[in-house]
């Protein structure tokens, strides 16, 4: 029979043992007593074993507040799985099955969700992501280098002509990717319909000048039946991208997207620090990206090295890393997104970046980086496709600067943000 495996940090005031048991029951078939329908038999069908539990440490006080405070608080890891018959291969259910009602038990003062092993049935139900890198560099037609990237700023406030009017300085900067700013949808003083006609007029005439199409991803985050009007008014445009909200449209959200939607979907994660930034509590990034790449994400955000956030460099590689692992053997689809760097990103930490993933299918978006260059976007824009050419010839950003007078700048200006 196949089963589902979860993998979890935990710390417990009653021991990891019997938290893991507890736990176990509260996800399957049991509860805090033995109830008169829970069989034997039906126990054994249903229930969650416990397949390992490891501990590291023993601490003298509580990570997260207990209401029944003990003398010494187990720390370690524990595996559980579930017979795929509990919840079908559902993504839905098994984020209620694995990430539900368990982190507020009182049997646990920390617990974190590290990971996740879908059983194969999965790989057959769910989308997985229609385009990947793949697909997202043949739009783009770039395959030989990073794709280089933007955010329009001011993030809000900007009319559609005023939206369009940056699209044509970066657009003749050379960029290969724009997108909205997570905070600008369908307000008011940005109309989606008038946004993505001025856009497209912009990006389709310098397509038909240049013969080079810049992939725009239109944050059409909603309801499900207004993203999937707006995804179709972005496709009649000539439109190459839809960006979504992940937190704000939801697993299902984005599965019926998915099955709609003739183009990449670019995901951002904001919110995610809610489940990021405390080591006691919530998802890790592994197990959550499972999650969103089944459901359809083509690219998924993964912050970036010398980011303006709290997240460590090790654990921006690790994500990006993560979003590329194929999670089924054998013939099955890998379900490979396509990582995107942002957040403080500049010409500096691109040889860095590529150097630790050690391959070109990632999307390097910088905002800051390329506004604030000073040679203005154009100026911008150059230096990032100079340090992408830098890195991935192996040649180091310092020494093709000597040649490259945007990369130069950029080096001076940005020169602190990494390292």
């Amino acid at each position: 029979m196949a089963r589902l495996f979860a993998e979890y940090e935990v710390e417990s005031p009653v021991g990891l043992e019997r938290a893991a048991r507890v736990i176990a029951g509260e996800q399957s078939c049991g509860t805090f007593m033995r109830l008169p329908g829970e069989t034997d038999d039906l126990r054994s069908r249903a229930g969650a074993n416990v397949e390992d539990v490891i501990v590291d440490e023993v601490r003298d006080k509580p990570s997260l507040p207990v209401r029944k405070p003990g003398t010494a608080y187990e720390r370690g890891r524990i595996v559980l799985s579930w017979p795929l018959a509990n919840m079908g291969p559902s993504l839905t259910n098994t984020l209620a099955t694995v990430a539900g009602n368990l982190f507020e038990l009182a049997e646990v003062s920390a617990i974190r969700l590290t990971d996740v092993t879908f059983p194969d049935a999965f790989a057959d139900a769910c989308p997985g992501p229609a385009f990947g890198v793949e697909g997202t560099q043949r739009l783009a037609d770039v395959s030989d280098r990073p794709m280089i990237g933007t955010i329009i700023k001011p993030s809000v406030g900007l009319s559609p002509d005023e939206t369009a009017a940056l699209v044509q300085q970066l657009c003749d900067g050379g960029i290969d990717f724009i997108k909205d700013d997570e905070l600008q949808a369908n307000g008011p003083h940005c109309p989606l319909a008038e946004r993505v006609r001025a856009v497209m007029d912009v990006i389709n005439a310098h397509a038909e000048k240049t013969g080079k199409k810049v992939m725009y991803a239109f944050n059409i985050t909603d309801e499900v039946d207004e993203m999937k009007r707006n995804a179709d008014l972005v496709l009649a445009q000539g439109g190459t991208c839809l960006m979504v909200s992940l937190h704000s449209i939801g697993l299902a959200g984005l599965g019926a997207i998915r099955r709609h939607a003739q183009l990449p979907l670019h995901c951002h994660r904001n919110g995610w620090g809610l489940f990021q930034r405390s080591p006691d509590i919530g998802l890790s990034y592994r197990a959550w990206q499972k999650f969103w790449r089944l459901a359809g994400a083509d690219h998924l955000h993964v912050n970036g090295l010398g980011n303006k956030f709290s997240e460590s460099d090790d654990s921006v590689i690790d994500s990006a890393r993560a979003v590329a692992e194929p999670m089924f053997c054998g013939k099955r689809a890998s379900f490979a997104a396509m990582p995107v760097f942002s957040s403080g990103q500049t010409a500096v930490q691109i040889e860095p970046t590529y150097r630790a993933i050690g391959t070109t299918g990632f999307i390097y978006c910088a905002g800051g980086g390329i506004m604030g260059h000073p040679g203005g976007v154009a100026g911008g824009v150059a230096s990032l496709r100079q340090a992408a050419e830098a890195a991935v010839k192996g040649i180091s950003a310092a020494d093709y600067a000597r040649d490259h007078r945007e990369l130069a700048d950029a080096l001076k200006v940005f020169g602190d943000r990494f390292g």
